[in-house]
């Protein structure tokens, strides 16, 4: 094994306490494998050295998600990929209490998560090491990987030490309280709801 950081990844919670760094999971399951594809592969392979890299059009600078060969903003067809610091926020989520593959027992939390470095980056990812009563609307998270075939898939844990500081109450599983608005309006429609969805 190299110098990577491997951790036993239960549904709830890691089994030992690791640097919130990007790191390699070892999951209790076995998750299916992505394909790889000529315009995905570099998304799904770039785990391997723990550092998450995204579209981006050398052109304008523009990120996207999921990879396209051209880009949304500029239209330039100079598009490869860059890497990004792998952190975010949840932009939405919700927790999925059934069992629709065989091999991923339930309950899991499945997310939406803006990376900071650009708005309306988002990825399509599951949530790790978070109780679903501890999960929010803007909670920060980092990325690490579990691998998958030859991929490396990019999940995300909470930031080292937010779990301990909660906000203010009335923001369990994602909802506001009644009369509160969200920030986002589109929040409310769920995950795997936008044009954002795909490769993640």
């Amino acid at each position: 094994m190299t110098d990577e950081t491997v951790t036993t990844v239960t549904n709830e919670a890691t089994t030992e306490e690791t640097p919130r760094t990007p790191t390699l999971v070892v999951e209790a399951f076995d998750r299916v494998a992505p394909p790889l594809t000529e315009r995905t592969a570099a998304f799904w392979t770039s785990g391997a050295d723990g550092v998450l890299r995204i579209a981006r059009c050398h052109g304008c600078g523009r990120y996207q998600h999921p990879p396209r060969p051209t880009c949304p903003a500029c239209r330039g067809r100079d598009v490869g990929f860059a890497p990004v610091s792998g952190r975010g926020t949840v932009w939405s989520w919700t927790l999925n209490r059934y069992g629709w593959v065989p091999s991923m027992p339930p309950p899991y939390v499945v997310a939406d998560v803006e990376l900071v470095e650009q708005p309306g980056l988002r990825l399509l990812t599951n949530i790790l090491d978070c109780p679903p009563d501890a999960m929010r609307v803007g909670l920060p998270v980092r990325v690490c990987f579990s691998k998958a075939g030859d991929a490396y898939v990019p999940l995300f844990r909470p930031e080292a030490g937010i779990l301990r500081s909660r906000p203010e109450t009335g923001q369990r599983h994602g909802r506001p309280e009644t009369g509160q608005r969200h920030g986002r309006p589109e929040t409310e429609a769920g995950v795997g709801s936008g044009a954002d969805d795909g490769a993640g």
